[in-house]
């Protein structure tokens, strides 16, 4: 027998250069590596975070020359995080004009009610503008959709679609709030004498249900109120409008 097996391995020996033992260790060695990098890929991949699909989004945006803002947008997406973008006058007393823009967060129903409007516009897919050149121009508005299977926008002036004409009720309130906070936060700065007539302003008009989502401007409402340097009665009416925000219904 260890004759036959000697004279097996010689004949592999000529036929492949190499002792049979040889290679099969040589064929482990090239094995071994290969293994490793298979479990060392699978491991890396099981641990990368799955990539989250792009939330959808619903953008207003409202051109009308010579008003102030001149124009807006407001983008909201699925999440409830929103951003407003205006081209609007520094102040009252100027007629310089500025680029402002800030970041905040919709409250959940008025969120959810953003996108139950777009779905009841079919996503702003077909025409929504009355068509009515009879009309008066109320500036150039513009509707738009986004999410990973579809984008589709509409531009209208007057719409008679009843899910269009609260949306554009719902963010112009919205522009409205927003624009108090611009407007603060400049008196807060260079006049604080003014903040006393513009929040009396924006307290009625929050009284009357003309601004929605207080919370969007609470920031500056509480550096008024903890402002030492400003009068009693001006940082009283900022905490009451904030205490309206926590109050008040989210929808319009």
């Amino acid at each position: 027998m260890a004759t036959s097996t000697t004279s097996k391995n010689l004949m592999l020996t000529i036929a492949t250069g190499e002792p049979n033992s040889d290679r099969m260790e040589c064929k482990r060695r090239f094995a071994r590596p290969s293994a490793i990098l298979v479990v060392a890929c699978l491991v890396l991949l099981c641990g990368l975070p799955a990539r989250a699909a792009d939330p959808a989004t619903v953008t207003f945006s409202l051109d009308f020359p010579k008003s102030d803002p001149e124009r807006y947008s407001i983008t909201v997406q699925s999440d409830g995080r929103a951003h407003y973008e205006c081209l609007a006058r520094i102040s009252d007393e100027s007629e310089d004009r500025e680029t402002y823009q800030t970041e905040f967060t919709f409250t959940d129903a008025t969120r959810a009610r953003i996108f139950d409007l777009a779905a009841q516009a079919h996503y702003f897919s077909g025409k929504i503008d009355s068509g009515n050149r009879k009309l008066a121009f109320t500036g150039a508005k513009k509707l738009i959709y986004k999410d990973g299977q579809r984008e589709s926008s509409a531009a209208y002036n007057f719409s008679s679609l009843p899910a269009v004409q609260q949306l554009t009720t719902l963010f112009q309130s919205v522009s409205a709030t927003l624009e108090f906070g611009r407007r603060l936060a400049h008196d807060r700065r260079y006049q604080k004498l003014a903040l006393d007539d513009e929040l009396k302003h924006m307290e009625d008009q929050a009284r009357r249900g003309d601004l929605i989502e207080l919370q969007a401007v609470k920031p500056v409402l509480q550096e008024i109120h903890d402002d030492g340097s400003v009068l009693n009665v001006v940082r009283a009416r900022a905490q009451r409008i904030m205490d309206m925000g926590d109050t008040s219904p989210a929808t319009h």
